[in-house]
C-alpha cells in the first residue's frame, strides 16, 4: 500500500504535514508506506530534524506550490511539477493508491476529475464530511461543497455514494439515508427537495428513510445526510464552528470535542476512481497524521469496487 501525502499544501506546511506524516507511519504496518509530494531534499532533512527517520518515506519531486487563491483549472494545468498535478499524476498512474493534501479545495477537485476521472455512471462526485452523533458514532453528510447548484438526480446518487461509503469504511449496517430539508412531511421544501424525494423514496439501493430537519443531524435519526453543496458547506462550517465557541467559552464536553476536525484528517470526495481526501487548510500534525490514517482505512475497505458494481 502507497499513500500519497501532499508536504506542502496547508498553512503549517510544510512543518505540520512533515510531523503528522512521521506520527502516521509509526502506526503503519511494514507493507504501508507513505510517499510524499513537494521538495525532496527539503523534506529530508525536515524530517530527521523532526527526529524522524527519512528512509521510512518515499519521495517524489514536486517543488511547485498550488496558492489557496490560485484558479484551480489553470494552476492544474500551468503548474505540472506542483505537488497536487504530481500526486494526482502518480494516483492515475497507479502508482500511490490515495492522495491527500490541505492544499487548495478546488485544484484537488479539478485534479481528480482530470485525473483518476469519475466513476462511469456517477453524474458529479461529493465531497463528503463526518459528523458526530449526540449518543455516539457518526453520520455522513454530503455534498458539502463540491456542487453548489444541484439537480435531483445528482442528489439520489449522492444518497448511494453517501449508503456505501458508511457502511464499508464506518461499518453501518443497512445505513438510514435523510433529505436534509426544511420540514419532516413529504411535500415540504423547494424545487430541489420536493424533486429529490420521490426518487430517493423509489431507490432500492437505499435505506431511505424520509426528510431530516437541522435538528436531526446530531441525533441518531439518520446514518447519511444529503443535500447539496452549497446548504451542506454552510451546515459543515456551523458546525464546525461549534468546538472553537466551547473553547473561547472556556467550557469541556465530550461531544463538543467530536466536532475538532483533527479527529478526521480531511474530507473524502465520494465518486472517483481513487480515494482522495482534502484536509483543511489550517491542518494541524495531528489532522495530517489522522488524514494519512483515514486514507489507509479507505483503501483497505475498498468501497471504491463496491461503488462500480452498483453503477456499472
Amino acid at each position: 500500500m502507497k499513500i500519497g501525502l501532499d508536504i506542502l499544501g496547508g498553512d503549517y506546511a510544510p512543518k505540520a504535514t512533515i510531523t503528522g506524516a512521521i506520527e502516521a507511519q509509526k502506526q503503519l504496518t511494514g507493507d504501508q508506506r507513505i510517499v510524499l509530494f513537494g521538495k525532496t531534499e527539503e523534506t529530508k532533512q525536515l524530517i530527521n530534524q523532526a527526529g524522524g527517520n527519512s528512509s521510512d518515506f518515499e519521495y517524489v519531486e514536486a517543488p511547485e506550490v498550488i496558492a489557496m487563491g490560485e484558479h484551480p483549472t489553470k494552476a492544474i494545468t500551468q503548474k505540472p511539477n506542483s505537488s497536487i498535478a504530481k500526486g494526482f499524476e502518480y494516483l492515475k498512474n497507479k502508482e500511490i493508491d490515495s492522495f491527500a493534501s490541505a492544499g487548495n479545495t478546488g485544484a484537488m477537485l479539478v485534479g481528480s476529475m482530470f485525473s483518476v476521472k469519475a466513476i462511469p455512471g456517477v453524474l458529479r462526485p461529493a465531497i463528503a464530511s463526518i459528523v458526530p452523533k449526540l449518543k455516539s458514532g457518526f453520520g455522513i453528510l454530503l455534498d458539502v461543497g463540491a456542487n453548489a447548484d444541484c439537480k435531483p438526480e445528482m442528489l439520489n446518487q449522492f444518497a448511494i455514494l453517501g449508503s456505501v461509503f458508511a457502511e464499508h469504511v464506518f461499518n453501518v449496517s443497512n445505513p438510514k439515508v435523510g433529505l436534509l430539508n426544511i420540514g419532516e412531511e413529504e411535500e415540504k421544501g423547494n424545487i430541489l427537495t420536493t424533486s429529490t424525494y420521490p426518487l430517493l423514496k423509489a431507490n432500492d439501493k437505499i435505506n431511505f428513510i424520509g426528510n431530516a430537519e437541522g435538528r436531526d443531524l446530531f441525533s441518531d435519526h439518520a446514518d447519511v445526510y444529503v443535500c447539496d453543496g452549497f446548504t451542506g458547506n454552510v451546515v459543515l462550517k456551523l458546525a464546525e464552528s461549534f468546538y472553537v465557541v466551547t473553547l473561547k467559552k472556556g467550557f469541556k464536553d465530550d461531544f463538543f470535542d467530536r466536532f475538532n476536525y483533527e479527529q478526521y484528517g480531511g474530507s473524502p470526495i465520494l465518486g472517483v476512481n481513487a480515494p482522495v481526501i482534502i484536509g483543511h487548510g489550517i491542518s494541524t500534525p495531528e489532522a495530517i497524521k489522522n488524514m494519512v490514517l483515514f486514507s489507509r482505512d479507505m483503501i483497505e475497505s475498498k468501497f471504491i469496487d463496491s461503488i462500480r458494481s452498483i453503477f456499472n
